[in-house]
């Protein structure tokens, strides 16, 4: 498939959202005829990216359904208000952007964070998630055990006081984390893209919060309950059909024995591997994942019908 691809922000809309503004793509202009009255397909990214992760998966799902996507609050084109940008805080502004656009059902497809805000949105407002495609997310919460050893090494200097250096003034997630998980490499363009929203130390913070809201061992207290939470949504709603993508050989949260777990726990759940890849997978394999996505969608298509 040869599948147009967003290379910049231009075309971003922004809309309002508490004391702020959110930016999102939105295919609704190009949208097929008899494709614009569905349910539409929603994509959420998680750190430190922004919706431009989904430039390449999206051409293969909006034949479906209207895609929108945004960038999180802080991140990407979106505001960046004076806010403490833990999990609770992005939950707040991306409930408020759903309400903006009037959107009261949609299909979620998420990756790391943007994953968790997926099933945690599902678990709270019942009935507003149609369906979730998830890939290298938190499905439940960690503990350290589980982490690789440089894995492990690298967030707890992150979540100690050396994380101010680490990730505000040096800007290791952008600078080291992100092309270390994308193991096909990341164009030098393209890292210049998840680049740019973050110039300085101010803007880095939500990059430096979201490590930090990983609830590793209990830790911290209401992340941990809310992902529980989720996790019960997860295993009690049979109605809702899930799609997790699974990497080879992945490793924490994308380990084999998470995705069995999974797989044993959660109720319409259907896995797929979508090949070789890092933790940014959506980098590593966009065709994949937007091929599995597609073919998920036609096989319930029922979750797109008003």
């Amino acid at each position: 498939m040869n599948a147009t691809t967003r290379k910049d922000t231009a075309h971003m809309t922004t809309v309002e959202v508490h004391d702020s503004f959110m930016a999102y793509s939105d295919t609704a202009g190009t949208t097929p005829a008899g494709v614009a009255d569905r349910i539409p397909v929603v994509f959420l990214h998680g750190n430190p990216t922004s919706s431009y992760a989904w430039r390449k998966v999206i051409p293969y799902v909006a034949g479906e359904a209207r895609c929108l996507a945004p960038d999180l609050i802080g991140m990407g084109a979106s505001g960046k208000p004076d806010s403490d940008y833990r999990f609770t805080d992005h939950a707040r502004y991306l409930e408020a952007w759903f309400d903006a656009l009037g959107l009261t059902e949609a299909v979620i497809v998420g990756h790391d964070w943007g994953g968790a805000l997926a099933m945690d949105l599902a678990a709270r407002r019942p009935g507003r998630v149609r369906g979730l495609a998830l890939v290298e997310t938190f499905l439940r919460p960690l503990s350290w055990d589980e982490m690789p050893p440089r894995g492990r090494e690298f967030f707890e200097a992150v979540r100690s006081p050396k994380g101010e250096e680490m990730i505000l003034r040096d800007n290791l997630f952008i600078e080291y984390n992100l092309s270390y998980g994308v193991v096909s490499g990341l164009a030098a363009e393209d890292h210049d893209a998840y680049r740019a929203p973050f110039p300085d130390a101010a803007s880095r913070k939500p990059m430096l919060v979201w490590p930090r809201e990983i609830p590793f061992d209990g830790e911290p207290v209401d992340v941990h309950q809310r992902m529980l939470a989720y996790g019960r949504w997860m295993a009690e709603s049979p109605e809702v059909p899930k799609l997790l993508m699974t990497v080879e050989a992945g490793v924490g949260m994308g380990s084999p024995e998470t995705a069995a777990w999974a797989e044993e726990t959660f109720t319409s759940v259907e896995v797929e591997s979508v090949g070789p890849g890092g933790h940014h997978i959506v980098e590593d394999q966009p065709d994949a994942i937007g091929a599995a996505i597609a073919r998920w969608l036609r096989r319930h298509e029922r979750i797109l019908e008003r």
